[in-house]
């Protein structure tokens, strides 16, 4: 079997490893298309993982089943949530495993066999293409879309989306959809040409250092909401400056460190909410897979597709910041 392994410093060689065999209450999933995620660069640039990689985006097909394993069978299609429930507590019943308090996390998908939870697969209707059933069983919908239900609490017309990686241009594709104006932020020219395409209505190039006057100035003194995607300190101050008095901000981005904030200022005395948005629950599924059958054009944020042994080159273009979704398909 292979397997990409991230050796550190921005080098992924290709490994054989023995096929993984799943435990009590685990499937192996033989992988048709995997995903990269912005989260994984800090592992591909940093220090690597030790016989493996991060991946946790991945549709394919069920080949094995653990001990106790009833709600799936060898040769269902499923697409994989990267985070699985105790599935006991009232979360877990409510589809919410990242609310739950003893969550795992299951990584290695950039292999040509994994192993996850049962718990943490989702059967694909036939009539989904497998493109599709990464996105909306991973971070690319996922994100957006569990973001997307926290702002609808929210009177927002206008939003800025900080960070055009994966996830904020799958907040284009989103929020363009459900029919808001949204502003596209960010310093790469690909990325910034990837949001027009996707429906933002207007980009600002962040390169400039006027990022936040441009924002207020499209938007009469700042955007009802503004999504952070890239998880820095400048990028969040950034946000509680181009959000209007009693304005919304959302933060996807995972950030490495503290964040210095003005309470009375940058919260109180503008009325401002702010909260966090991870991953997505299980339980909304069945809503996107709808929203796609609508004609959320989800399948748009792909850019290129590469092959599992080409693992190298697809982080290269991935961390040069010039594409959309990058998927690593099945070795032929």
């Amino acid at each position: 079997m292979k397997r990409l392994c991230f050796r550190g410093h921005s080098q992924i060689d290709v490994i054989d490893m023995p096929a993984p065999v799943p435990l009590p209450g685990q499937v192996a999933i033989d992988t048709v298309a995997s995903a990269l995620c912005g989260s994984e660069l800090h592992g591909y640039v940093g220090a690597g993982f030790d016989g493996g990689n991060f991946g946790h985006e991945s549709a394919g097909v069920v080949s094995a089943l653990g001990e106790g394993v009833t709600s799936l069978k060898v040769g269902d299609r499923v697409g994989v949530s990267a985070i699985a429930g105790c599935g006991k507590c009232k979360y877990c019943q409510r589809g919410q495993y990242t609310w739950c308090s003893t969550w795992a996390f299951f990584g290695n998908m950039h292999s040509e066999t994994y192993v996850t939870s049962a718990l943490a697969c989702h059967k694909l209707p036939d009539d989904v293409p497998w493109d599709v059933g990464v996105l909306i069983t991973g971070d690319a919908l996922g994100v957006p879309y569990h973001t997307s239900k926290m702002l609808a609490k929210y009177d927002v017309e206008t939003i800025a989306v900080i960070g055009l990686g994966p996830i904020g241009l799958g907040h284009i594709i989103m929020q363009s959809y459900l029919g808001k104006k949204v502003i596209g932020v960010d310093i790469a020219p690909e990325r910034l040409a990837l949001a027009k395409t996707y429906g933002a209505w207007r980009t600002i190039d962040a390169s400039k250092g006027t990022a936040v006057e441009e924002i207020k100035a499209l938007t009469d003194g700042g955007v009802d909401a503004c999504i952070e995607a890239v998880g820095k300190p400048q990028t969040t101050k950034q946000c509680f400056a181009a959000v209007k008095k009693g304005g919304v901000i959302a933060f996807n981005g995972e950030h490495q460190g503290p964040v210095e904030l003005n309470v009375s200022d940058d919260f109180i005395r503008r009325d401002i909410t702010a909260f966090g948005a991870w991953f997505y629950h299980f339980s909304e599924f069945q809503d996107m897979l709808a929203l796609y059958r609508k004609g959320l054009p989800i399948a748009k944020l792909v850019t290129h597709r590469l092959p599992l042994r080409e693992g190298a080159e697809a982080f290269r273009l991935f961390a040069s910041g010039k594409t959309g979704k990058v998927l690593l398909t099945e070795s032929s």
